[in-house]
């Protein structure tokens, strides 16, 4: 069984740049290397579930330039339904400028573009999409209340609904909560969920409980290294991460989910999807950027 994700979410390309240390105000740098990488983390999530075994669609937004086309081309090539992706004229494609350093510490900054431009009369138009899904995956680079549709429409379609919750700045409205299945935070995106510390497992843990209690049927809060914990109905779960060499965490994030998701889609557990998830997420730490950096389903052994 091959199962069906649609994404609804941002694509951005990514103009990367390499220095020995991030710059101080003011101050002007040598960089070492550029490069342009597709990126988003709704299209993140789209090619990892597709490079890891579903059926995608992607909703979103790209300009009526050469990046747009490029993230397009991209997302074709990697067999995913791009029917949904609108051309927006006059508007520029989504871009992340980002300057990493020699210790692979980073600054970004995103500009929205076409990403603020996706709307729920795009998501009405493409409503069979979500009638045909078994698996909707949601994230917050796109304007709020278009995710607060998806979220409803997807939950009163009876699908299983993934939100990743990044970026967050606060709290979410308890509405959305309770239209989702899967809440998968990481430690910074919990702790602003929930306003309480999160550096560790029972910290994890509390946090997860705080957002059960507001709404979400389950909460996976993503450590890195540490792992993960899975909070439910039944309890707690700490799932250990893979021991790797990490090289650059770029997508590392939506390479869980995009896995997770495509292993739900096809019919496997919750457990097996968060290990399946932690697999392709080791993975792709060991290799530079974002979506090149995301594992095909042959490198997870099938």
């Amino acid at each position: 069984m091959q199962g069906r994700v649609v994404v609804i979410g941002s694509l951005n390309m990514d103009l990367v740049t390499r220095a020995q240390r991030l710059p101080r105000a003011g101050e002007t740098l040598a960089g070492e290397s550029f490069t342009t990488v597709p990126g988003g983390k709704g299209a993140n999530q789209a090619v990892a579930a597709a490079r890891l075994g579903a059926e995608v669609a992607m909703i979103g937004c790209v300009g009526d330039d050469a990046y747009g086309q490029s993230l397009r081309e991209g997302l074709i090539a990697e067999g995913i339904d791009c029917r949904a992706l609108e051309v927006v004229a006059g508007m520029s494609s989504g871009v992340a400028l980002i300057v990493v350093d020699a210790a692979s510490q980073n600054t970004i900054v995103i500009v929205a573009g076409s990403n603020g431009c996706l709307s729920s009369r795009l998501i009405e138009r493409f409503d069979a999409m979500l009638q045909g899904a078994d698996v909707v995956v949601c994230q917050m680079e796109v304007p709020p209340d278009t995710v607060a549709f998806a979220l409803a429409r997807a939950r009163q379609l009876g699908k299983t609904v993934i939100l990743n919750p990044a970026p967050v700045n606060g709290p979410l409205p308890v509405e959305w909560l309770a239209s989702v299945d899967y809440l998968i935070p990481n430690e910074s995106e919990a702790a602003a969920l929930t306003g309480l510390p999160v550096d560790d497992l029972s910290s994890a843990q509390e946090a997860g409980r705080h957002l059960r209690g507001l709404g979400a049927a389950r909460v996976i809060v993503t450590l890195g290294a540490q792992g993960a914990v899975m909070v439910s109905a039944r309890g707690s779960e700490h799932f250990a991460a893979p021991v790797v060499q990490a090289v650059d965490t770029t997508a590392a994030g939506d390479t869980f989910v995009g896995a997770f998701a495509a292993a739900l889609a096809r019919g496997c557990t919750e457990h097996e999807s968060i290990l399946f998830g932690q697999r392709a997420a080791a993975i792709s730490v060991t290799r530079a950027g974002a979506q090149p950096s995301i594992p095909r389903l042959e490198e997870l052994g099938g």
